[in-house]
């Protein structure tokens, strides 16, 4: 990672704090017709005597990223406050910010700009090169930690449905049930026996169902079970599928060159 050797990116997707690095200008007065970064530096207005003013807190990648979009007259500052009154404010031309919805940036009348999104962002996981292999408790909380992510980030969205099924045999009910387009799972149908409650013994031609639904799927997946038979229909969301060792952690081992 960039200034700090010792830091080592464990997982690079965490699928939160979605962000990006991004360009914005007033929807009024003399950008009101810009659109683009193209049309931005194009505008004959900036000059050594009048260069553009942008408010950011990223001194170093607002520069480099203008030089190498053709915008030679700009001038940074930051701003007490926050950047998005800027503009309003007369203390500069362009905000250059991170933009997460861009609620904010409609509130102030600011737009963004094709091609002026300098980076993405989303939150990562990060840790000590050093204290990973010389401490061998913190790899193995990574481990866990990692091994937990992976999990909840795979059930994100998924649903485990149970229901009961009659059926000649465990076979016959999984014919079935994998003739419906939804009700595959993760690798197919689970398939077990009801035992009576009275006397602990199977009940003759009575089965349990359980299978993995993505939420997309998950009302006519129950269509499909109540189609072919299913009844007691129990849904509930998942909070982790672990599944075989994370590809992730062998990647973070070769890293570490353990």
């Amino acid at each position: 990672m960039q200034g700090n050797e010792d830091l080592i990116i464990v997982h690079d997707a965490l699928e939160y704090g979605e962000c990006h690095l991004s360009l914005a200008i007033p929807k009024y007065g003399i950008f009101e017709n810009i659109n683009s970064l193209k049309e931005l530096a194009a505008m004959p207005l900036w000059t050594a005597e009048r260069p553009l003013r942008v408010a950011t807190g990223f001194t170093y990648l607002g520069p480099k990223f203008m030089k190498d979009n053709g915008l030679k007259h700009v001038t940074f500052s930051t701003a007490d406050g926050a950047l998005e009154a800027a503009p309003a404010m007369g203390i500069a031309d362009a905000i250059l910010d991170l933009v997460s919805s861009g609620t904010t940036l409609k509130e102030n009348n600011l737009k963004e700009i094709e091609g002026g999104v300098v980076l993405q962002s989303q939150a990562v996981l990060v840790a000590s090169r050093k204290s990973l292999i010389t401490r061998s408790d913190v790899l193995n909380t990574t481990h866990e930690i990692l091994e937990r992510l992976e999990a909840h980030l795979r059930a994100i969205g998924q649903f485990t449905v149970t229901a009961n099924m009659r059926g000649s045999s465990a076979e016959e009910v999984a014919e079935r049930i994998l003739s419906q387009s939804s009700l595959s799972g993760l690798q197919g149908p689970t398939v077990s026996p009801v035992f009576c409650k009275s006397d602990g013994k199977p009940s003759p031609g009575y089965f349990a169902i359980v299978i993995c639904v993505p939420k997309k799927d998950l009302y006519k997946s129950v269509q499909q079970l109540r189609a072919i038979g299913g009844s007691g229909v129990l849904v509930s969301p998942l909070t982790y599928i672990f599944d075989e060792e994370t590809p992730r952690w062998r990647q973070l081992l070769a890293k570490l060159g353990l």
